[in-house]
């Protein structure tokens, strides 16, 4: 659980495995342990007979997920109401938003276009459109998105989306196709698309378990 990822690394424990950690300490681990596939974005992570998990709560969504594996969802919702918690998070769920991940971008352009990106998601955000609004080339925009915030200025747009339409499943009855033109994705199967990407899951399944676990 969290960084005791570092403890399998040190044995070799998870070598040529994927494995999840903190967020924060992520990079750390995936760059002082190349074998390692580190994914800092789910919960936890099962490869095979090693389980890891990111932070202290996450363990906990781990150990429920192996309860109901091998003893059924009944008996882990009766442990979860024990623990006076969610029923288990999946484990691909995000550990945690771009928007929450950290203080706002430091340079002026990044944090002024990332504050645009939120408040227009239904409009062109294509990288063209975004350097222009800057007044940058597109260019120096991919160095500055990748230098503050360690991404393509698509890769974010794409994030940001699927984060805001994941919300919209889960705290709303809004049908896909509305959803879907909402977050700028043009299309159900876009935005299907992008949340197997994202969350290895599809959106309806993820809107049927995050709904349900909302109201117990």
């Amino acid at each position: 659980v969290c960084t005791g990822a570092e403890v399998l690394a040190a044995a070799g424990l998870l070598n040529g495995r994927r494995a999840t950690t903190h967020w924060r300490y992520a990079a750390k681990l995936a760059r002082d342990y190349p074998a390692v596939t580190v994914d800092p974005v789910p919960l936890y992570v099962r490869h095979g007979n090693v389980y890891t998990a990111a932070g202290v709560t996450s363990g906990l969504d781990l150990t429920l997920s192996l309860v109901e594996a091998d003893h059924g969802p009944t008996l882990a919702r009766e442990a979860a109401r024990a623990l006076v918690t969610y029923l288990q998070r999946p484990g691909n769920q995000a550990q945690v938003s771009l928007f929450l991940a950290g203080p706002p971008p430091e340079h002026r352009e990044v944090r002024d276009l990332t504050a645009y990106i939120a408040e227009h998601l239904d409009e062109d955000l294509g990288t063209p459109a975004l350097a222009a609004r800057a007044g940058i080339s597109t260019r120096q925009l991919t160095r500055l998105f990748d230098a503050h915030l360690g991404t393509t200025p698509g890769r974010y747009v794409r994030t940001i989306r699927t984060e805001q339409a994941a919300r919209l499943l889960s705290g709303t009855d809004l049908p896909l196709a509305t959803i879907a033109r909402r977050c700028g994705f043009g299309s159900t199967e876009t935005l299907r698309q992008a949340f197997l990407d994202h969350f290895d899951t599809p959106p309806s399944a993820y809107r049927r378990v995050h709904v349900r676990q909302s109201y117990g």
